[in-house]
């Protein structure tokens, strides 16, 4: 007998003529992965957007061909090689200071950029008047950003003081090359003329400056045959370079990591989607196993019955994903306003036809895989189900088709992640930890029904017994309802904790003990000058700590050449090129304690000075206890061992530092002080760093309430980011929720139909109905909390290493609302069971 063939065309005519009464449901329940889609294509549009005028503004960003810097003045050797660079030229000298408004009486601790050439050659400083950003460099002018001007309330024309000298605001500075809205919060710029520098007295033995010199070529040249000749004679003068092409790649870079960021945000959006598609499905086949049977007896194939059915997934995927691409469309010029204050550039938001076509892919391909899994119990309907419906029967724990789906959808997660991430181990990691939550809830839910099944007793009240009941029995919405959920609030949850934690680490105590205002650069003959004037405004001294400035020569005897060619060293190759801030004493602060070897407080100079080094400097370079280090001391060769090895509380308001010398050893350094104090108010602080400014214009003032409270800004702009696109989730879990509540409205008629024969009110069915969702919104909000705390605490102990303290007030208040929002959202779906008359149950039998 030959084998009849699959008519394709007769397949779609009756996925189209099955679906006619079934495409509401169809569509409700696929639109629970539009909102996933929607965020995706809005962030790779947002991606390609921003690669694209990262290219085409990347010589504005760096504002030269090439640019070289370092943290001191280039010795005769280099200041040649610098002359012999470029046709034309500038240079600059940047560094962080106090400046005093007379106008206001304001001080304010600034980045200075003392500036002498036509820099920038690519794009401008952006100032008001337009004039000014030329004009300011040939007089004693000066360009201030326009956060001091307006936290000062300064004008154009006024003064500012820098140093020893009187500038006056030649302009308002909207935008230098490079310069984001949020390095222009932390530290705002102020531009003025090289050639003042020198009468500033800010250049004084210790202050930290940076050396940057800037050129532009007005011929062609092949950069990267230049940079690589000069590389290794700036490598050995400690300086950097950058190029255009640099640039692209770094802020690509930088800029890649957030959008892969962003993308797995929404990807967890798209992830709770597809659990309501799977589970939506799930009961949509299900209803359907009597069709299904009967079109088996007429003589349709498996096969035919379950192809059927994907046809009808394709085209309402695709339809969801057409819907959720061109809405992720729209939604793509929220982000960069969303994230303006990141970006030194302005980001264009053109359509990206490449993320759509991705976005409506990735939609069908994610719709069918999930929805496979309900779809292959098509292939056990037989047509003995149209006389037993009994879904025992096609039960596919055992059916190793639904492993092979199970496999495909976790390799499609970690193919997904990797893409991201662009590390296997990490997307490994993410796909288990998302694994794992799934689990979590999955077995929370699973461990609910088993224990209503056993608790619920016939001495309790009808409405009770009814109410929990509806969480184990046939056409249950217990695990669907908590996995989307709970999820949900997990995530929305671990964002305020991790938030609240970071805060409360970088809040100061109002006790007088607690350190709140940092004065460093001050000159070791002006010590005991700034510890009076301190005092004289009533306020204690309770640090004055040396800073030496040393570098690292050798490790046990090899020094950076040796260690670079010793394949089997550890030692980081950074350790021998970073400028270390050390300090000397004779005690142990209360921030730090040892935990290996032997602290030696006091010593003599002679050949090996003991000395403590800090537990991350021991472990990135593997140095331990016994290790002889050379270190260059202000070119003074001195011979060391290490001693002992601290653990040390970087979070603590402290003088922290990697190495620490024994007191009687480098007294006579060149060196320089910081002091610490505590100011009880804003008043105070204000006095105090006016008459700092005025007597010591070198000495640098941090302000640490006004830190925090630009950090606090800061954590709330990321915070605002990310809880914009974990809103996607939360909208994901909503829709998934109503969905699961009408996929089984019709299943729900029959039971309250079959309870309003039986006697009961519409007041008894509502109550019963209001008992099971309060229940299920609150055990899912509970849950996802649950998970929220205890993922926070893991990051905080082994990420960010503070201690755990959350603030449980959000997730009480996230409670609070998941579960009104489950209970109203169930009721209001549920509305049209209550109506149904007790004659329905003759028609639907």
């Amino acid at each position: 007998m030959e084998k009849r063939k699959i008519n394709i065309p007769w397949l779609f005519t009756m996925a189209w003529r099955d679906s006619r009464r079934n495409r509401s449901r169809l569509l409700l329940f696929i639109s629970a992965i539009v909102f996933g889609i929607a965020a995706l294509v809005a962030i790779y549009s947002f991606r390609y957007n921003l690669e694209n005028d990262i290219n085409s503004q990347a010589a504005t960003l760096i504002g030269a061909d090439l640019s070289v810097s370092g943290s001191k003045a280039p010795d005769a050797t280099i200041q040649h090689l610098l002359d012999s660079l470029g046709d034309r030229k500038s240079q600059e000298r940047a560094f962080v200071s106090m400046v005093y408004f007379p106008k206001s009486n304001g001080t304010r601790l600034v980045q200075v950029h003392a500036l002498q050439g036509d820099f920038p050659y690519y794009g401008s400083l952006e100032t008001v008047p337009v004039a000014a950003g030329q004009t300011f460099r040939n007089a004693k002018d000066a360009l201030v950003d326009k956060v001091l001007m307006l936290q000062f309330n300064a004008k154009v024309g006024d003064s500012v003081k820098i140093g020893n000298v009187i500038f006056l605001i030649a302009g308002t500075l909207n935008k230098a090359p490079g310069q984001s809205g949020v390095s222009a919060s932390i530290a705002p710029s102020v531009y003025i003329p090289l050639q003042y520098l020198q009468q500033t007295g800010l250049t004084q033995k210790g202050s930290r400056i940076s050396y940057n010199y800037f050129f532009k070529y007005d011929h062609t040249v092949n950069m990267k045959n230049l940079v690589k000749n000069i590389d290794p004679r700036l490598d050995k003068a400690d300086m950097s370079y950058e190029t255009i092409e640099m640039r692209k790649e770094n802020s690509g870079r930088a800029f890649g990591d957030l959008t892969h960021f962003l993308a797995l945000v929404g990807f967890i959006a798209l992830l709770l989607g597809c659990v309501g598609v799977a589970s939506a499905i799930h009961i949509y086949i299900r209803e359907k196993i009597a069709s299904i049977a009967i079109m088996r007896c007429l003589g349709v194939k498996a096969i035919e019955a379950f192809l059927i059915y994907l046809i009808q997934i394709i085209g309402i995927g695709a339809v969801g994903s057409v819907i959720g691409a061109f809405g992720g469309t729209f939604i793509q010029h929220i982000l960069p306003l969303l994230l303006k204050d990141f970006l030194p550039f302005d980001i264009s938001t053109s359509i990206s036809w490449l993320a759509i076509g991705q976005g409506i892919l990735l939609g069908v391909i994610i719709s069918i895989l999930f929805a496979l899994l309900p779809l292959i119990s098509i292939r056990n309907i037989s047509p003995l189900n149209t006389l037993r419906i009994s879904y025992e029967n096609i039960n596919l724990l055992r059916d190793p088709l639904r492993w092979l789906v199970y496999g495909l959808i976790l390799l499609f997660v970690v193919t997904f992640t990797f893409f991201q991430l662009d590390s296997w181990l990490a997307s490994i990691f993410f796909t288990i930890g998302i694994g794992i939550a799934f689990l979590i809830l999955t077995f929370i839910a699973w461990l609910l029904m088993k224990v209503m099944r056993q608790v619920i007793r016939n001495s309790w009240s009808y409405l009770l017994r009814q109410g929990f009941a509806n969480l184990y029995r046939p056409n249950n919405q217990t695990i669907i309802l908590i996995v989307s959920i709970g999820l949900s609030t997990a995530f929305i949850c671990t964002l305020f904790l991790i938030q609240g934690m970071l805060m409360k680490q970088v809040n100061l105590s109002s006790g007088a003990n607690q350190a709140n205002m940092l004065l460093f650069d001050i000159q070791k003959g002006q010590k005991n000058a700034i510890g009076a004037l301190t005092r004289q405004y009533q306020l204690p001294v309770l640090q004055q700590v040396p800073i030496i400035t040393i570098r690292l020569d050798e490790v046990n005897g090899k020094n950076a050449e040796a260690t670079k060619k010793d394949a089997r060293s550890q030692v980081s190759k950074r350790a021998f090129s970073y400028e270390y801030r050390v300090t000397y004493r004779d005690t142990l602060t209360p921030s730090e304690k040892v935990i290996e070897g032997e602290w030696v407080g006091k010593a003599t100079p002679g050949k090996d000075v003991p000395i403590s080094i800090e537990q991350g400097f021991s472990k990135r370079n593997h140095i331990k206890v016994g290790d002889h280090l050379v270190f260059n001391v202000q070119g003074v060769s001195m011979q060391t061992v290490v001693s002992s090895i601290r653990q040390v509380n970087w979070n603590k308001i402290q003088t922290n530092f990697q190495v620490v010398f024994p007191s009687g050893i480098l007294e006579d350094a060149p060196q320089f002080y910081v002091e610490l104090t505590h100011v009880p108010n804003a008043t105070a602080s204000a006095k105090f760093q006016q008459a700092m400014v005025r007597q010591f214009p070198n000495v640098s003032i941090i302000d640490l309430g006004q830190v925090i409270s630009i950090l606090d800004d800061l954590l709330n702009k990321i915070g605002y980011i990310i809880r914009f696109m974990s809103g996607f989730s939360i909208i994901t879990g909503i829709v998934v929720l109503i969905a699961s509540v009408r996929i089984s409205k019709y299943q729900r008629i029959q039971e309250s139909v079959l309870l309003r024969t039986l006697g009961a009110s519409r007041k008894q069915i509502f109550a019963i109905t209001a008992l099971e969702y309060i229940f299920l919104g609150a055990l899912s909000a509970l849950t996802g909390i649950v998970i929220a705390v205890t993922g926070s605490w893991l990051l905080a102990k082994y990420s960010f290493e503070v201690p755990f303290g959350a603030n449980l007030l959000p997730a009480l208040a996230l409670f609070l609302i998941v579960s009104l929002l489950t209970l109203v959202i169930g009721l209001i779906n549920s509305r049209g069971v209550l109506s149904k008359p007790p004659l329905e149950i003759l028609r639907t039998t």
